[in-house]
């Protein structure tokens, strides 16, 4: 039997990780504070307010995640299922775990911290809970996991009909949410906030949650590209490279619509540096057109890279040392 890498081991380390924080966000804040999560994890809250609360939320969601397991297990892959299953199986236990299911007395909801949020500070107690699920889900994703849930429906849904994951997302949360609302207005379980506003703070819920995923991920948009298509290239690129720096690549382009043929400028810069760049635009051709977007990952001099995690440097033996780069113009090997 082979047995597992130190890279798997830490990769199960860190799913169990986001697991537990998931569930702090889910079972220590949104629960009581009847704010619906989207996917199963939501439509799990929407029945446990159904049952009164008699069954645990932690159980219902394993459960009802049960059948879209096999199902994505059959169509994606055993290779998918393992990773899936711990995420999926952590999550739900560590959940009923916080909420006193298993350890009576427990009961984190209960605390008096917890609770002071709850009566007093109601937007941020959502939000703690947003951020919490939205932390914990981007770990989870971050080391190759998933806690299942409406992932295997996107997944398989692109794979089969080759519809697109964000429109699963979309859908399968609307109607969960809007369930939810349902369910807590049926239930009266919320005397001090209709139950549409509450709907309006799980939809607010999604968004932040969705960025979290996001930024863990792919951290924040540490640099910026632009693209700079002008009768006065040369100019630019010289200004470019003279006051920031930086490099520049020109490639050849030519206009559809006038047949001009001239060069189009291509560079990175850091955050803070495009001001620079519109500044030096402005000054030498104001009728340039210029793109500018977000950039998430720079490979090459000048920058240092996001990359992913290096769990080959964790080690109690080593510590980790991150080397500056030593060149500036990254313009020259971008492309």
């Amino acid at each position: 039997m082979k047995r597992p890498s130190w890279r798997t081991v830490v990769d199960y380390v860190f799913i169990t990780l986001g697991a537990f924080v998931m569930a702090v966000g889910l079972g220590v804040f949104l629960v009581d504070a009847k704010v619906v999560a989207g996917g199963v994890s939501g439509l799990s809250m929407a029945v446990y307010y159904l049952s009164d609360g008699r069954i645990p939320v932690g159980i219902l969601i394993w459960v009802l995640n049960i059948p879209l397991f096999i199902w994505g297990v059959r169509e994606l892959g055993r290779s998918f299922g393992v990773r899936t299953f711990w995420g999926l199986t952590s999550n739900a236990f560590f959940i009923d775990l916080l909420r006193g299911a298993y350890v009576r007395g427990l009961r984190v909801q209960d605390w008096e911290a917890v609770r002071y949020l709850l009566e007093h500070d109601f937007f941020f107690t959502v939000l703690l809970g947003a951020v919490l699920m939205g932390l914990g889900l981007g770990i989870v994703f971050k080391f190759k996991g998933t806690t299942a849930g409406s992932d295997i429906v996107a997944a398989v849904a692109s794979r089969r009909w080759k519809v697109k994951p964000g429109t699963i997302f979309l859908l399968t949360d609307f109607f969960v949410i809007s369930f939810g609302g349902i369910a807590i207005y049926l239930k009266d379980l919320s005397p001090d906030r209709p139950a549409a506003v509450l709907v309006l703070y799980a939809f607010l819920l999604l968004f932040v949650s969705s960025q979290l995923v996001d930024m863990v991920l792919f951290g924040f948009d540490y640099a910026k590209s632009a693209f700079i298509v002008s009768d006065h290239s040369k100019e630019i690129s010289e200004r470019i490279m003279g006051t920031l720096s930086r490099g520049a690549t020109a490639l050849h382009g030519r206009g559809l619509y006038r047949g001009v043929e001239r060069d189009i400028l291509f560079t990175v810069v850091g955050r803070r540096e495009i001001h620079r760049i519109t500044e030096i635009v402005n000054e030498i051709d104001p009728h340039a057109f210029v793109i500018i977007t977000n950039v998430y990952e720079v490979l090459g001099e000048g920058f240092r890279p996001r990359g992913e995690v290096d769990l080959d440097a964790i080690s109690i033996t080593k510590k980790l040392k991150v080397k500056e780069p030593s060149g500036d113009k990254a313009g020259d090997k971008a492309i």
